[in-house]
């Protein structure tokens, strides 16, 4: 059985999770990859950067019923590469590492308008949730 937690609980995972993603001097950064995701915190290994999103100066509010709903996103005018957005990488703004998400058009803890990203395009993340536990 999967461990269950009350939503107190939840919530205060969720909220240092967020203040973990605002620790730095800006917003933070949503680091958007091809390739396969590498171990939780790992070096990003032969994936591909495709471009940068930041989050608000603040990204989310507190978490509620066991989910933490960012707030809105700075899209990436200029995408860096061309490829396929497989999973993307949180940091704070002075790039210390957070979490490690999927991305996609639906279904994804972030959602893109687009997976599909071509040079010198933007990217943008549309929404991202965070869902803890049994929530």
């Amino acid at each position: 059985m999967a461990l269950g937690l009350n939503e107190t609980i939840r919530n205060a995972r969720l909220n240092v999770i967020r203040d973990a993603i605002d620790a730095g001097a800006a917003g933070g950064k949503v680091l958007i990859y091809t390739g396969t995701r590498p171990a939780t915190g790992a070096a990003i290994g032969g994936a591909t950067l495709l471009g940068t999103v930041t989050c608000s100066a603040t990204s989310a509010p507190d978490a509620s019923g066991g989910v933490l709903t960012f707030n809105a996103f700075t899209e990436d005018s200029s995408a860096d590469a061309d490829g396929t957005a497989a999973w993307a990488r949180i940091t704070d703004s002075d790039d210390a590492f957070v979490c490690d998400l999927d991305v996609g058009t639906s279904g994804a803890d972030l959602i893109m308008n687009t997976v599909t990203i071509v040079t010198g395009g933007p990217i943008r993340i549309d929404s991202g949730t965070l869902t803890e536990g049994n929530a």
